[in-house]
């Protein structure tokens, strides 16, 4: 009997990694494949090898607060920890229904605190703790996002903005006795930095979401005593590997497409500063959301773009600016990043903060919607709170513990 809730228990271990890695591969390499820099294969092999990296070095801080943070580790018996990973796919799956990226973490802390409310076991501090890093990280996102949207855009635009040469990037110089790579016959030294910028960017993200959300998959079943730490770090950064390697594709399709609207460098821009962010979280112990942190990256990202046109005087004296999130598109011609053909664009001449013209920030395509994005994060507010009160109605009445 203990063997099979124990293989059940893995087949459902499995299916939130494997759902976690085909959502969170599009956020890390979308940005990469959209600009031809990576395939589809070598995206979810990267994925693996890095969420992999980032569970194993960090990921063990996020699951020593799982298993034995928010409630004692004594009350993760085996059909428990099978019980609160069921609730986390659930809701996983009803957002993927929803079209909407919920945040595992935020949904796998839920089901845990559902199951701390209906024993009476919650430790408060630590979940007041966990609540309050929630409110600010995507609160520094923003601002962080904010700063270098308004005095250092528009030069990373300048000294960052590549574009494709026809050819390979890097060639076998087989001059010397011993062969070694060299730059492609088109290939500048830019557009070879600026293309490898992207990937490790892209990887840099793909460790933050393993150490992040290999815990969510496995960190209950570690606390039952059924798997040992490593053991259940390889198990989770497997299945989200395989998640990477097989539905991930679809994902990131729609996030190479769906990059028209934003440049590459902005994407870069969101992915250092939430993976820089959800990192650090992870290192101290906290369970972070990367979907809730990069939506407020993107949104203080072109808020500081955009309120380039008025000082900070103008705006104490009441003078607002003309604000789009949009902003970004103004330089999205200039701005590929390794995105387009023909040449490297030359630096234009920038107007200081306060004398920006308005006309130059066009707001045409929008960053976001507001009636999209108050939906999409509600929907991620509710996607946790629905796995919360599946869990305590179950634990409270049926599995009681």
């Amino acid at each position: 009997m203990v063997a099979l809730l124990l293989i059940i228990g893995l087949i459902v271990a499995v299916f939130v990694g494997f759902n976690i890695g085909g959502s969170n591969t599009g956020a890390a390499f979308g940005p990469a494949v959209g600009a031809n820099t990576v395939s589809k294969l070598g995206a979810g092999v990267l994925m693996t090898v890095f969420v992999l990296l980032g569970g194993w070095i960090v990921g063990p801080n996020v699951i020593d607060t799982l298993r034995e943070g928010i409630v004692p580790e004594s009350l993760y018996t085996l059909e428990v920890s099978i019980a609160v990973l069921f609730f986390i796919g659930f809701a996983l799956l009803l957002s993927n229904v929803g079209g909407v990226p919920a945040s595992t973490s935020m949904t796998t802390v839920g089901s845990i605190v559902g199951l701390g409310l209906a024993t009476g076991s919650l430790d408060e501090a630590v979940m007041l703790e966990i609540i309050a890093w929630w409110v600010v990280s995507p609160l520094i996102a923003f601002w962080v996002s904010g700063v270098i949207g308004r005095y250092f855009y528009p030069y990373l635009v300048d000294h960052f903005a590549v574009a494709r040469t026809e050819g390979s990037l890097l060639r076998l110089d087989r001059s010397r006795t011993l062969p070694r790579p060299a730059l492609g016959p088109n290939t500048t030294r830019r557009e070879f930095f600026g293309t490898v910028s992207v990937v490790v960017i892209a990887c840099y993200v793909a460790f933050s979401a393993g150490a992040s959300n290999v815990g969510n998959a496995v960190a209950p079943l570690i606390a039952s005593g059924s798997l040992d730490l490593g053991v259940g770090v390889l198990i989770g950064g497997g299945a989200i590997g395989l998640g990477a390697l097989t539905i991930a594709r679809r994902t990131l399709d729609t996030m190479g497409n769906d990059l028209t609207q934003m440049p590459l460098l902005a994407a870069m821009v969101v992915g250092l500063v939430s993976a820089t962010l959800v990192t650090f979280l992870s290192w101290i112990d906290i369970p972070a959301s990367f979907v809730v942190i990069a939506t407020m990256a993107i949104v203080g990202l072109g808020w500081g773009r955009a309120t380039r046109t008025a000082t900070l005087s103008d705006a104490a004296a009441g003078e607002a600016p003309n604000v789009s999130v949009g902003a970004l598109a103004a330089d999205a011609e200039d701005a590929p990043t390794v995105g387009g053909r023909g040449g490297t664009p030359a630096p234009r001449e920038r107007e200081p903060i306060g004398q920006e013209n308005s006309e130059d920030i066009p707001s045409t395509a929008d960053l976001f919607e507001p009636g999209t994005t108050a939906r999409v994060i509600a929907l991620q507010n509710l996607v946790p709170a629905v796995a919360t009160v599946a869990a305590y109605v179950v634990f409270q009445f049926v599995l009681t513990v």
